[in-house]
């Protein structure tokens, strides 16, 4: 089975380009699911991130603040660690236990993993397929789907590595730049070649 990750950055069409990895065959799951279940009410994941933040993160019902955390670990580097520290082995733990119950004879799985290379995570996989698309146009997507001002767009942006480090880095780019047809096109040449890599 080929383990390939798909990451860029954020805004830059990586679920997207899952789901239709998923359509064409590929086993797939998605890291941002997998944070999200990792702090979950009665989760020791959310008990770490309220004792490290204090329950000015949580909800009325329980539930983490996305937006109040977010607005902490956006502006404070040292924070986004700590919170990074919290949930990230919980994340990749789900990855390999995932990747261990997939079916015999499943060839070719795609972890989505944003922060792959933040991590340092990427040599755990046979191949890194890049998402990616102008950094004004990821800005622009950024700021309307999380109804963000430019400066909070730009602090996220900041927080991971520049897109063209991670081009450098892939086995496989995805422009997305272009229309959905064109962005079909290279993930259907992109399973073609991992396919023939597995």
């Amino acid at each position: 089975m080929l383990r390939a990750a798909l990451t860029g950055g954020i805004a830059s069409g990586k679920s997207y380009c899952l789901a239709r990895f998923a359509r064409l065959g590929a086993a797939t799951i998605d890291a941002d699911v997998l944070a999200r279940a990792a702090v979950e009410p009665g989760t020791p994941g959310l008990a770490r991130v309220v004792e490290r933040f204090g329950s000015g993160v949580l909800l009325a019902d329980g539930r983490l603040d996305r937006a109040a955390l977010g607005h902490i670990v956006f502006a404070d580097r040292t924070a986004r660690a700590d919170l990074e520290a919290i949930i990230h082995p919980d994340v990749y733990r789900r990855i390999g236990a995932w990747f261990a119950d997939l079916p015999s004879g499943t060839r070719v799985a795609i972890a989505d993993i944003p922060l792959l290379f933040e991590t340092g995570h990427q040599h755990d996989f046979d191949r890194v397929i890049v998402c990616a698309c102008a950094p004004e146009e990821q800005l622009r997507r950024l700021m309307a789907r999380d109804r963000l001002t430019r400066e909070a767009a730009m602090a996220r942006l900041d927080a991971q590595w520049p897109i063209e480090a991670k081009i450098e880095k892939a086995d496989y780019v995805i422009r997305t730049d272009g229309t959905f047809a064109d962005t079909d096109q290279q993930v259907g040449r992109t399973f073609e070649g991992l396919q023939s890599d597995a």
